[in-house]
């Protein structure tokens, strides 16, 4: 492709290459997993939830660790019930301080009767952690939490959740790193280490799914 560059003296050519996206082989991708976790069938739900995951993942985040994609896959797998799209928490935060209008320091909030309870990927909670997500994707998810459950918000939540350690302090690169490699506490980037055992048995086989197209 070729961009004309108009100066004064004369027209400059400058070339310029579009950047090349790596792309995951879905057929192998949904082939092994149809049969490794969703019991020989994957729904239109899933597999779009899946697909939006992994465009992400190509079109932002493809040099990164490939033991990123999965663990994230696997994060979703756990916290949707296996259905690969955003849910809401069960119970809406009842019984739990962040479903009553406090923030994390213990103080309260009055510019919204929203309430933060578990949304999305990584059932988002806290009204700071909402805050934050608005601010990294310019929405206002404090005046519209609702937003959170829309697919592309909710994969760019996980993405940068996870990453930038968001949720615990914990990140992707403190458990998948080029000399380290800890399936079963990386649990902690979200939850401690609840059903840590069961999600990083889940993250090796998305792991095992995962290739490249040539």
């Amino acid at each position: 492709m070729w961009i004309i560059k108009y100066h004064k003296e004369q027209p400059v050519k400058t070339f310029f290459t579009p950047k090349k996206i790596i792309m995951i082989n879905r057929k192998f991708f949904f082939d092994q997993l149809r049969h490794s976790l969703f019991g020989g069938k994957i729904s239109k739900k899933q597999f779009e939830g899946m697909d939006t995951v992994l465009n992400e993942w190509e079109e932002n985040n493809s040099k990164k660790d490939d033991r990123w994609l999965a663990y994230m896959l696997a994060t979703t797998f756990h916290e949707t019930a296996a259905t690969m799209q955003p849910i809401e928490e069960f119970g809406k935060g009842k019984a739990r301080r962040y479903g009553k209008k406090i923030k994390m320091d213990g103080t309260t909030y009055n510019n919204t009767n929203n309430i933060f309870y578990g949304r999305g990927f990584v059932q988002l909670t806290w009204y700071e952690n909402y805050e934050t997500a608005g601010k990294k994707l310019k929405l206002d998810f404090i005046r519209d939490p609702g937003k959170v459950m829309e697919l592309v918000n909710a994969t760019k939540i996980m993405f940068l959740g996870m990453a930038e350690g968001w949720f615990t302090g914990k990140k992707l690169m403190d458990y998948f790193n080029p000399v380290k490699e800890d399936w079963l506490n990386a649990r902690r980037i979200i939850n401690g280490t609840d059903k840590a055992e069961k999600i990083a048995g889940y993250a090796k086989k998305f792991y095992a799914a995962t290739s490249y197209t040539v």
